[in-house]
């Protein structure tokens, strides 16, 4: 009888913490982010020559970085698999001709994007978005590309934001699994205390 309490108590806690933390424990996909991470942020780098100094006409989205911090972690992994569509969105426009850059790298960093955004699919409900970054990004995207017709200035703008984009998720990334690292720790000094 005390052993099917125990079990059931298990049981119980550890439903409990899949429920309130699948998104950061039962997500595969985090544990492979820092590796795609930096590939990704290689490849974008490495696909063309030197970033360019010319400012975005469109300002980046700052704020909404520092607002999705304290939102929860499934609007934060939401977040990153909307910039990540997003990102990947912006380089399917009709013409990259007019850019001299590296056709495999750039297949290869498209996929990336691609793997990181499948990996997030297995976390979070494929129906949610974000609109106000789907907005700063449909801005950006008639801003460069649609304004000049995918000229080649317009391409190196969109490189240098997409590394931008990316070095921030990279960022946001960090603090959910430093939140979740803390969390857990939490837990395994209360459960230490319980148990004495």
């Amino acid at each position: 009888m005390f052993n099917m309490f125990i079990m059931i108590n298990w049981t119980g806690l550890l439903l409990v913490l899949c429920s309130s933390l699948t998104p950061v424990l039962c997500c595969d996909w985090l544990r492979h982010y820092g590796h795609l991470s930096n590939t990704s942020l290689t490849l974008v780098q490495r696909m063309g020559g030197q970033l360019t100094e010319e400012m975005s006409p469109v300002y980046f989205p700052s704020k909404l970085y520092k607002r999705i911090k304290n939102d929860s972690v499934e609007s934060q992994l939401v977040f990153i698999r909307t910039s990540l569509e997003l990102i990947a969105g912006l380089y399917n426009h009709d013409n990259r001709s007019s850019v001299a850059w590296d056709t495999d790298t750039t297949e290869r960093f498209l996929m990336t994007i691609d793997s990181q955004t499948d990996g997030l699919n297995s976390c979070v409900p494929t129906n949610r978005q974000n609109i106000k970054l789907k907005k700063y990004f449909r801005r950006l995207e008639t801003s460069t590309l649609y304004r000049t017709g995918g000229s080649a200035a317009s391409w190196e703008l969109i490189r240098k934001e997409s590394k931008r984009h990316l070095e921030m998720l990279d960022v946001l990334v960090g603090s959910i699994n430093d939140s979740s690292a803390a969390a857990a720790a939490g837990r395994r000094r209360r459960s230490a205390a319980t148990q004495k």
